[in-house]
């Protein structure tokens, strides 16, 4: 089916745990693609033309890379229940980098030694900077202090309902969630402790857990591909001929996040605007496919 939607991701990804839940608030049938933990990926970096975290949708030729534009594409294709609400973009950019970042320190320096050198190298490229155990191991005491305070920020905005979205899950919901999904699956016990006190979170956490993740159903790398490749992208529209970047469509560009994972990932321009940036690729294995990043947190420039 054309409009089958794809995820590429792995079980104990947090990032694609986002993902995972926005598919069961809205209920959706979808198929799983499980890529590696760590390079390489060579039935995702096709697709993407070098991106390489994880999770990334498919849907036919079209390629959602960042949860960001992911979760967007979901609420723009499946309107109901409708989940993003008010400031619920800026909630999730806090749970993505400023929470995310203090669970970081929490989780690995729980894990401490068992990490196993193979990922230490491979986040080490893909962050540019050393994975230094030793001083997440050091900095775990204080960040559990940082992460507690974090979650006092959700015990508050439980007060008077039972999501912080409201009577029902919003997206800062299903942001906020992916950091205390991630720590109970690595560290349950520090969870616990962490948690102790705030009851309002640990009934939400399990309130977010009994939404599920849809209807998965397994899905083989090879088959993502040939998907790809029988499919023409969706026409995208959009394109503000006013953007700051002053690039228009049809220039051949380079996208890179702007945080970790910074690959360039080259092609023509088919739409910048405040919210994305489209990008049409051309291969011989794929034929033409857009691949898609959010604005926010990504830099486009002229190749």
């Amino acid at each position: 089916m054309a409009d089958e939607i794809i995820l590429h991701h792995y079980d104990t990804s947090p990032f694609s745990e986002k993902v995972r839940v926005m598919l069961g608030v809205k209920g959706l049938s979808w198929r799983s693609v499980v890529q590696p933990v760590i390079m390489p990926k060579p039935e995702l970096v096709p697709l993407t033309g070098g991106y390489r975290r994880i999770p990334v949708l498919q849907i036919g030729a079209d390629i959602y890379c960042d949860t960001q534009v992911i979760l967007a594409e979901l609420e723009a294709r499946h309107r109901k229940p409708d989940v993003v609400k008010g400031a619920d973009w800026a909630v999730n950019l806090w749970a993505d980098r400023l929470f995310f970042q203090v669970t970081v320190a929490v989780v690995f320096g729980e894990m401490g030694d068992s990490v196993p050198e193979a990922f230490i190298k491979d986040r080490e490229k893909l962050s540019g900077r050393p994975f230094d155990m030793a001083a997440m191991k050091a900095v775990a005491g204080p960040m559990k202090s940082q992460w507690r305070a974090h979650a006092a920020w959700i015990e508050r905005g439980l007060a008077s309902n039972d999501f912080l979205g409201g009577s029902t899950p919003s997206l800062s919901d299903v942001a906020a969630y992916m950091n205390v999904w991630w720590l109970g699956r690595a560290a349950p016990a520090a969870l616990a402790a962490l948690l102790e006190g705030l009851p309002k979170t640990i009934g939400w956490a399990e309130r977010m857990k009994g939404l599920g993740h849809g209807r998965r159903l397994d899905m083989a790398g090879a088959d993502a591909l040939a998907a790809a490749k029988a499919a023409t992208p969706a026409k995208a529209s959009g394109h503000d001929a006013a953007d700051p970047s002053g690039l228009a469509a049809g220039a051949s560009v380079s996208v890179r996040a702007d945080d970790y994972g910074r690959d360039p990932i080259e092609g023509r321009l088919v739409v910048a605007n405040a919210e994305r940036i489209v990008i049409a690729r051309e291969s011989a294995d794929l034929g033409v496919t857009h691949v898609h990043f959010p604005r926010v947190g990504y830099l486009l420039a002229a190749a």
